[in-house]
C-alpha cells in the first residue's frame, strides 16, 4: 500500500545506507538550528554501516522504495542475549509521511516478541517526531541523559584524577566480570560486545576498568575513529568511579573533543563534568519496549553499537 518493501542490509548497501545517515541526520540536526553533526564527505558515516556489519552481519533493515528501487530508509538491529537494541534510523525526508520509519519499527518490535526480549534505544529528546514514534509503538522511557562534550587540550586535563580510584586497561580476561558489573548496574548482558571492543581488530577502540577492595566495579569503552569520538557504553558502581574512568578515557583523546552521556540523575558526576570544561550539547532518553531495570548505578550509553 505503502510502495515500499523492508528486507534485510547486505554488504552492497553500504554506500547507499551510508550516505541516507550522512544527509538525513545532518537535514535534521540544520533544520533544528544546529551544526551538522557528520563532516566531510557523504561516506563518513560508513563507520556506523561498518561496525554494524562486523557485530551483526545482515541484521539491519532497509526499507526500498517499489517504482525507484532506492533505498529510503535504515535502520540497525543488535540482538544481544538479554535484550535487542535499535540503532540509528533514518528516513530519507524525500519520503517523509509514507510510514517507513513506523515499518521498520514494527519488524524490530515484532523480532522482540518472537525472541521473547525487550527492545532497547536511546532516542533524542529533541526529535519529538521520533520521541513519539517510539511511544506510540510502546517504548516506555526509563532514563535520560545529558549529551556533554569536552574539549580536551593536547597536554590533557589539568585536573588531576579523582583519588583513590584504581583504572586499567581491560583484558579478555575481565569479560566474565564485566559482563557480572553491567547486569547489577542496568539489568543487561552482552559479552560479545565487550570482546569486540577489547579485541579492537578496527585500531579504533580501547576499554578501561576501575577497580575496588570487592574486585570490578566498572569499565568504559571509547572510540576514536576519525568520524566518531565518543565514551560509552560503560557503567559504575558510583558517581566516583565513573568519573574516574572518565578522566582516564579524556587523557586518551587529548586534542580532541569526545561526546559523552551522563545521567541526568547522577549530579555529582555532572558537577564533575562541568568542572573538567564540560557543555551540554544535546538530550537523550533511554527507552524499552519491555521490562527495563531501573538503573543501579552509573549507566553511560553510547550510539555505536547502540546500547540502550
Amino acid at each position: 500500500m505503502n510502495g515500499f518493501q523492508t528486507r534485510n542490509m547486505t554488504p552492497a548497501d553500504r554506500e547507499p545506507v551510508s550516505r541516507l545517515i550522512f544527509h538525513s541526520t545532518n537535514q535534521y540536526y540544520e533544520s533544528i538550528g544546529r551544526a551538522a553533526i557528520f563532516r566531510g564527505d557523504d561516506l563518513s558515516a560508513a563507520i556506523i554501516f561498518d561496525v554494524y556489519e562486523k557485530t551483526d552481519p545482515g541484521q539491519g533493515l532497509v526499507a526500498v522504495d517499489d517504482a525507484s528501487g532506492e533505498i529510503i530508509g535504515s535502520c540497525f538491529v543488535h540482538p544481544r542475549e538479554t535484550h535487542i537494541s535499535l540503532g540509528i534510523m533514518n528516513a530519507h525526508p524525500d519520503h517523509f509521511g509514507r510510514g517507513v520509519a513506523r515499518a521498520l519499527l514494527g519488524r524490530i518490535v515484532e523480532l522482540g516478541q518472537e525472541q521473547g526480549k525487550p527492545v532497547r534505544l536511546v532516542s533524542s529528546c529533541f526529535n519529538l517526531d521520533s520521541y513519539s514514534l517510539y511511544t506510540r509503538a510502546g517504548f516506555v522511557p526509563f532514563c535520560t541523559f545529558q549529551d556533554m562534550y569536552v574539549e580536551v587540550p593536547e597536554s590533557g586535563l589539568a585536573a588531576p584524577p579523582p583519588a583513590g580510584h584504581s583504572v586499567r586497561s581491560a583484558t579478555l580476561d575481565d569479560l566474565p566480570a564485566m559482563a557480572a558489573i553491567e547486569k547489577e548496574v542496568s539489568g543487561i548482558s552482552r559479552v560479545e560486545d565487550y570482546r569486540y571492543f577489547i579485541e579492537n581488530e578496527d585500531a579504533i577502540w580501547h576499554v578501561s576498568v576501575v577497580e575496588s577492595s570487592d574486585g570490578l566495579a566498572g569499565y568504559l569503552v571509547s572510540c576514536g575513529a576519525d568520524a566518531f569520538n565518543m565514551l560509552g557504553p560503560g557503567v559504575a558502581t558510583t558517581e566516583d568511579q565513573a568519573a574516574a574512568l572518565i578522566h582516564a578515557k579524556l587523557n586518551r583523546h587529548r586534542g580532541r573533543s569526545p561526546v559523552l552521556l551522563a545521567p541526568v540523575t547522577c549530579g555529582k558526576l555532572v558537577q564533575q563534568l562541568y568542572a573538567w570544561g564540560a557543555r551540554n550539547c544535546e538530550m537523550h532518553v533511554a527507552q524499552s519496549n519491555g521490562p527495563a531495570q531501573t538503573p543501579q548505578g552509573v549507566v553511560m550509553p553510547t550510539f555505536l553499537p547502540e546500547t540502550g
